[in-house]
């Protein structure tokens, strides 16, 4: 395995989580991975409710997202230094729920996470 694969498995690493006893990744944080805008994520689970049983993707409650915010850095600083959050309440995948998301996008990167699932 070559170093650069490396560097991608532990930044991935760092982008998983437990809620609710599931290993899960943010909705943000798979946007990055697959090269899309964090909407785009979450348009595709409300166009493909079907695909996305809660067993494979949630909306975090309140309590769970302040509870990870304090693990996590969310805080964007753009350059006139002003933060700015989220303003919704992020969705979260599981396993299950990232391979489904991986064939519902259309993503150059999204195909080959598909591919590399399989």
């Amino acid at each position: 395995m070559n170093t650069n694969t490396l560097v991608k498995e532990e930044k991935v690493e760092n982008m998983i989580y437990e809620v609710r006893g599931k290993q899960v990744m943010l909705d943000s944080d798979l946007a990055k991975l697959y090269g899309v805008e964090t909407k785009r994520i979450n348009e595709a689970v409300r166009n493909n409710p079907q695909k996305f049983p809660e067993r494979f993707s949630w909306l975090l409650s309140d309590d769970e997202w302040n509870f990870l915010r304090s693990k996590i850095s969310t805080l964007k600083t753009p350059k006139n230094g002003r933060g700015t959050h989220r303003k919704y309440l992020p969705r979260v995948f599981t396993e299950q729920g990232v391979a489904m998301l991986a064939t519902i996008l259309k993503s150059d990167v999204a195909t080959q996470v598909s591919i590399a699932l399989k």
